[in-house]
């Protein structure tokens, strides 16, 4: 029977529960259990498939094509699990199948309510995950912070969890706050006895405490925790701001929580320092040999979450190559308004990340003009390679009209256009081309010499695709079509040859990038830009 961790948060959201959990999977998965994830979202939406960036951040997906939270990212970058649909669970999925069934009659007649039918759904979804992972221990982060009414129904299952599957077997830990009032020079510790009183209301004594804090705890405000809290002193966590997120499991792994998990679910396994984490991605983070400077022209800088794969792709990139990436998040309607020259003119390199919409094409477009022309090393990403033909269909080969269907429906040149396929779609959830497909790599290309293979699979979520009518031309004059998924003869990889590194790819390959093995085209995109600051 597999071994479940239920992750709770109090007093303020944006915590680090996401962190905190693949943290605890990374120092478990060290001690050879192999480890699940999974993640519940309050939201009533199905998926966040349709949420603005700006509401709900990056949208993570996974190989079969679900569109998810973006914490199954931190999930996969911190240990080999591998996500899936049912990996990612909302309120919305949750009633959409209850309600799907009472239409059909398969209650028989009995009155719907939320115990015990929508709590069963949770835990069946819950079982299912464990299943499909055949996982020794599935973590379960629940989303939102304790005392949220949309939070409930999955607490509850939490609390029916231990019950069902017997106290051995179900751990619970809850990461809060432990702030430091800085007028009155004191850490408080009401905060947390607060939300844990919430959260014992619902009827979960936690088994640990992680205690999200900016200053170190004495063994006196570990007592005080541990009285109030009833949670053992040793099982009090301290969770202190650190220099990089790949610390996070050394901090987990010094204060025992493996131990203490292990010891709860009387499990013994073999011995772990974490040494080759520690020394190849911790060290190399903290400690980079030199910097680089990357512009990201995108539509959703000012949040930091919209772009989060990709920056962690970067840093992934950086620590492959031993530098630090300074990340320099640039506004493409600001490139629109100033100019490419002045804004990129101290960047190494520039990355055009993926995104939707019209607002702030131009300056995108504009982004890659100058990084052509300036020899500066490019990747695009989804949007950005479809930037970067229509910016090529332009400035090289003369079709001034050159635009996507996306935004000019009626463009003389729809170098990107529409499939065929999604021209009969209503429904905008879910219904993108969405998750891994082959793309054949040509041998004689920057991208072969990146990847070091013919075949990868990569991670989609666009509607929108090259147009193969400007194959020809667009080839003739110099755009190299270098990678193409063979049974739609789609382009799925463009490249400049004489260019020191412009490579633009319609996939996402930041899904795919961990800190122990950077993706190929982030880490040949920093060693580029290294190469040309020298």
């Amino acid at each position: 029977m597999a071994k479940y961790i239920f992750v709770t948060g109090g007093v303020i959201s944006s915590l680090g529960k996401g962190i905190t959990s693949a943290s605890i999977g990374k120092i478990l998965e060290s001690r050879g259990l192999k480890v699940a994830l999974m993640k519940f979202d309050p939201y009533i939406n199905i998926d966040p498939g349709t949420m603005n960036p700006y509401q709900h951040g990056e949208v993570y997906v996974t190989d079969d094509g679900a569109e998810t939270d973006l914490d199954l990212g931190h999930y996969e970058r911190f240990t080999h699990t591998k996500t899936t649909k049912f990996n990612n669970v909302t309120t919305g999925q949750v009633y959409n199948a209850v309600i799907a069934r009472e239409r059909h009659g398969d209650y028989l007649g009995k009155t719907i309510q939320v115990i015990p039918h929508i709590t069963n759904e949770i835990k069946e979804r819950i079982k299912k995950a464990a299943e499909v992972s055949q996982a020794a221990v599935l973590i379960v982060e629940i989303g939102g912070t304790v005392g949220d009414i949309e939070s409930l129904p999955f607490l509850e299952a939490a609390r029916q969890f231990r019950l069902d599957a017997g106290y051995q077997n179900v751990f619970y830990a809850h990461v809060t706050l432990v702030p430091y009032i800085k007028v009155a020079g004191e850490i408080k510790t009401k905060p947390t006895q607060h939300s844990v009183g919430t959260l014992r209301e619902i009827g979960i004594q936690p088994d640990a405490l992680i205690c999200r804090t900016e200053e170190s705890l004495s063994e006196e405000v570990k007592e005080k925790i541990s009285l109030f809290c009833n949670v053992r002193k040793e099982a009090v966590i301290e969770a202190r701001d650190v220099g990089s997120i790949y610390q996070v499991p050394l901090v987990f792994k010094k204060q025992i929580l493996d131990e203490i998990i292990l010891s709860h679910f009387n499990l013994i396994c073999k011995f772990s320092d974490l040494k080759d984490w520690e020394k190849n991605v911790v060290e190399r983070a903290l400690h980079p040999g030199g910097k680089v400077k990357i512009a990201l022209v995108g539509k959703y800088i000012a949040l930091q979450d919209a772009y989060k794969s990709i920056y962690e792709a970067l840093a992934h990139a950086g620590i492959a190559n031993n530098c630090k990436v300074e990340i320099v998040r640039v506004d493409s309607e600001d490139i629109e308004k100033k100019g490419a020259d002045k804004l990129l003119a101290q960047v190494s390199g520039v990355l055009v990340p993926g995104g939707f919409g019209y607002r702030g094409i131009e300056g995108k477009i504009k982004a890659i003009k100058f990084a052509r022309e300036n020899k500066v090393p490019f990747l695009g990403l989804c949007l950005g390679m479809q930037c970067a033909v229509i910016e090529f269909a332009r400035g090289v080969c003369g079709l001034k009209e050159a635009n996507s269907t996306e935004f000019q429906l009626k463009t003389r040149h729809p170098v990107i256009s529409l499939l065929a396929e999604q021209k009969k779609i209503k429904d905008l959830g879910g219904t993108m081309r969405l998750g891994a497909y082959p793309c054949k790599i040509k041998k004689n290309s920057l991208a072969f010499k990146v990847f070091g293979q013919s075949l990868v699979w990569e991670r989609h979520r666009h509607r929108y695709e090259f147009n193969n009518a400007y194959r020809k031309l667009l080839e003739k004059k110099g755009l190299f079509f270098s990678g193409i998924y063979l049974k739609k003869n789609l382009v799925e990889v463009v490249e400049l040859k004489g260019h020191p590194y412009f490579i633009a790819v319609q996939f996402h390959p930041e899904f795919k990038s961990k800190p122990d093995k950077a993706h190929p085209l982030f880490k040949g995109f920093i060693k580029a830009a290294q190469d040309a600051k020298t």
